[in-house]
């Protein structure tokens, strides 16, 4: 299947003539889209695996040549740690080929889902440790520089505030084995509506433990789509913890799809962060609002619209 062959005739009419796809679709076949590229957004958008199966098709590695054909810069995989050796060195290869850059992966998917490192057990701060010294390895061999952590969830009968000491004494131990490497784990806020219990959620609370650690590997993950189910008034937020985000993550909310299915205003958040000077990664890490190749034109135009001119 040629994956510059996009569907035409689509229900969003003289809109899809606009998106990048088709206009792909006509030029000459390239092997990837160069920072200088006209189709290239202006912030740097990541895509996961699946997001556009239907147009490249089977493969990780068609996968990614048709997001740098697309004009994203970058790919995120919340996975790549459960992945063979093997896979990641392909999938770095590929990115490298294409230009791209790798965004997160999940550091510690084996403790973010019940009271772990809140608890203060020595078990699992080790095990979290651990976690970080396993995952310098599958970031060097994928060139990435950012790690996703989530703390676990409220551990009950315990003070919130020593819950919190016991959080950042497992994040400044884990700093240390990442700070060598220039490795930064981005600590993600999550909302309660989705995942009642976590102990991590606001963007406040967030800057506090970011201090108390004071490492230039634990920052924060600001996932736009969590905040704004959380706490709202993102851009405020985002300004008074701006020193401590490198990496956004974006979703529509309600619903967590793309820009424009729901209440946040994408192009004026965007362009904030343009205008601030934002220049690292912004993780597509939602769903889409239709299926099939039509939804994933739809998807890619949503990007357009809200991109900073």
């Amino acid at each position: 299947m040629n994956r510059r062959k996009f569907i035409k005739g689509t229900g969003a009419g003289a809109a899809i003539a606009a998106v990048t796809p088709l206009a792909l679709a006509k030029a000459p076949a390239k092997p990837k889209a160069s920072s200088s590229s006209s189709n290239t957004f202006t912030l740097d958008y990541a895509p996961h695996f699946g997001m556009f199966k239907n147009h490249a098709g089977d493969g990780h590695m068609a996968e990614i040549e048709f997001m740098s054909d697309a004009g994203f810069r970058s790919l995120e995989d919340n996975g790549m740690r459960g992945r063979s050796i093997e896979d990641q060195l392909r999938i770095a290869k590929a990115l490298e080929k294409n230009d791209m850059r790798m965004g997160v992966f999940v550091m510690n998917m084996d403790g973010a889902w019940y009271p772990s490192i809140t608890t203060g057990k020595p078990e699992e701060i080790e095990k979290f440790v651990q976690n970080a010294r396993d995952s310098v390895e599958v970031a060097k061999r994928t060139n990435a520089k950012w790690m996703t952590v989530v703390p676990g969830n409220v551990a009950e009968g315990i003070p919130m505030d020593q819950q919190t000491a016991h959080v950042i004494e497992a994040l400044k131990q884990a700093s240390g084995v990442l700070e060598p490497h220039g490795i930064v784990m981005v600590c993600e806020p999550l909302n309660w509506r989705d995942h009642r219990g976590q102990f991590l959620q606001f963007t406040p609370q967030s800057i506090e433990i970011m201090k108390a650690v004071d490492s230039p590997s634990c920052m924060i993950l600001q996932d736009l789509y969590h905040q704004q189910a959380s706490e709202g008034n993102l851009i405020d937020h985002m300004n008074a913890a701006w020193q401590y985000i490198p990496y956004f993550q974006v979703g529509d909310n309600p619903g967590r799809r793309e820009p424009g299915t729901g209440e946040i205003n994408y192009a004026n958040v965007f362009k904030h962060m343009h205008e601030r000077g934002y220049d690292g990664i912004v993780g597509m890490e939602h769903g889409k609002s239709q299926g099939g190749k039509e939804g994933e034109v739809v998807l890619i135009d949503a990007y357009r619209a809200v991109d900073p001119s």
